[in-house]
């Protein structure tokens, strides 16, 4: 018999059990009723864009880490043979590959809104909760595919929007029972420093590098801006800006006097100000910091930029985003000034199996189940079933007529909180024994006696 080759599935990707999921849908739950709570509005775009859609959009580096799909069919019919021959993948990959997996949910926002601007009112508050792909090297809190859940408000150049989306946060992490900090930091600061050290041609070469203090220190930083053509009397104008410490006021006002010569280094003070001050106002149970070296990416990103860190497990930023004021032009619709935020649902998904915040009721999908000890019986329960569903009670019936010990080993394995158990002595007096799996105890009810303790949110043996 031929070796039978065991199935497996990509790097990078991961299947989800029952129990996951139903941890995963807490997640996504908890964070699209706060998207609801606050306005916004659900659109989802295709797993697939046109791959013109796509590049050119994220970087260089971006562009590598697209997942292109084949043409169908003779996918190298009329491709440039020399090439093919030459192995310029590079060049070929336009001429074989029309369409790509999404990189985020961004761009294919963009996209969506030049496409029914006719059908939008400005300004447009939009959220989506989707799948992207990344043709990366996977890691610990890096995946090729994991879930975006994004909130953008596009259409409007008002700071209400930052402060909103920083609540907006706030709330999400709180009901998640994350300890966050929420770093804070504007393009046009970044665009002052760079003019203030007489290197604005060199603003993506000095964002990408300070953008790794956490990772590398400021050394390796030095080193890097070194290696990336900055002179030694930049860099030495740069350390008084990345050692700004102190409180949130206090890095403003010293940020404020050392940007004071730059005029779009002052205007991003200012908005930073706007967006601080507005947030403390409204009160904020998460840490708030200024942080002059978070940049993220530059590709878009125009004004505010924003990064949650949780603070009790170590791992990548958890949620991001940021001002954009043309992404819509690469689309043919200019000055169209927008904002957003995205959750990145896997990593916030990894905080929670750390540290073991999910409540019990996430843990099963199934409230009660009913054991089967035969016909009649189960006759008796299906209909005991039916009304207990109609009252929006999680119920189910164990299929097959076994030993009690086999259903109740199948309840334990589901942790399903509750059996409930008809035989002949309630039959008899047309009730059940309902038996709570956690704690041991039971007791003889009607059906609507259960219904009516679930309905008020008690324990129905603990009354």
């Amino acid at each position: 018999m031929a070796n039978i080759q065991k199935p497996s599935i990509p790097k990078g990707t991961r299947d989800f059990s029952p129990v996951e999921m139903a941890r995963r849908n807490y997640i996504f739950d908890t964070i699209r009723t706060v998207f609801r709570l606050y306005g916004f509005s659900q659109i989802e775009t295709p797993a697939m864009e046109n791959l013109s859609t796509l590049m050119g959009k994220y970087g260089e580096e971006g562009d590598k880490l697209l997942f292109k799909i084949l043409n169908s069919g003779d996918f190298l019919r009329g491709a440039d043979r020399a090439l093919i021959d030459a192995g310029e993948t590079a060049r070929l990959a336009p001429q074989l590959c029309e369409k790509g997996l999404r990189y985020d949910l961004t761009v294919p926002f963009a996209r969506y809104v030049v496409q029914h601007r006719s059908d939008i009112q400005f300004p447009f508050k939009r959220y989506q909760i989707q799948p992207v792909w990344r043709a990366d090297r996977p890691q610990k809190g890096r995946y090729r595919e994991f879930y975006q859940c994004d909130a953008d408000v596009i259409g409007s150049p008002s700071l209400i929007n930052e402060i909103e989306l920083l609540q907006l946060i706030d709330e999400v992490f709180s009901r998640l029972h994350i300890n966050i900090a929420i770093k804070l930091n504007n393009r046009k600061v970044l665009a002052g420093i760079a003019e203030l050290i007489g290197a604005p041609d060199k603003i993506i070469d000095i964002t990408v590098a300070i953008d790794k203090i956490d990772k590398i220190g400021i050394d390796n930083v030095n080193a890097e801006l070194a290696g990336r053509g900055l002179s030694a009397e930049a860099i030495e104008a740069l350390q008084p800006i990345l050692a700004i410490d102190g409180t949130t006021e206090e890095r403003l006002e010293k940020l404020s006097e050392l940007l004071a010569p730059s005029e779009i280094g002052t205007l991003g003070v200012k908005e930073l100000r706007e967006v601080i001050d507005g947030s403390l106002a409204l009160g904020l149970r998460a840490r708030l910091d200024l942080d002059v070296s978070l940049a993220r990416g530059l590709n878009y990103y125009t004004g505010t930029i924003i990064e949650v860190k949780a603070l009790d497990v170590e791992i990548g930023s958890i949620t991001g985003g940021g001002r954009y004021d043309n992404l819509t032009g690469v689309f043919g619709l200019p000055g169209v000034s927008g904002v957003g935020i995205s959750f990145g649902a896997d990593r916030i998904y990894d905080v929670l199996n750390a540290l073991d915040l999910y409540p019990d009721d996430v843990k099963s999908g199934t409230t009660v189940m009913f054991t089967n000890f035969g016909a009649v019986e189960a006759v008796a329960a299906m209909k005991a079933i039916k009304k207990m569903r109609e009252a929006g009670i999680p119920t189910d019936i164990y299929p097959d007529s076994s030993k009690m010990k086999k259903q109740m080993a199948y309840a334990n394995a589901l942790s399903i909180p509750y059996v409930a158990i008809i035989g002949e002595d309630e039959l008899a007096a047309g009730k059940i024994t309902l038996k709570n799996m956690v704690e041991g105890t039971q007791q003889l009810l009607t059906v609507d006696e259960i219904i009516a303790c679930f309905a008020n949110g008690g324990n129905p043996l603990l009354k």
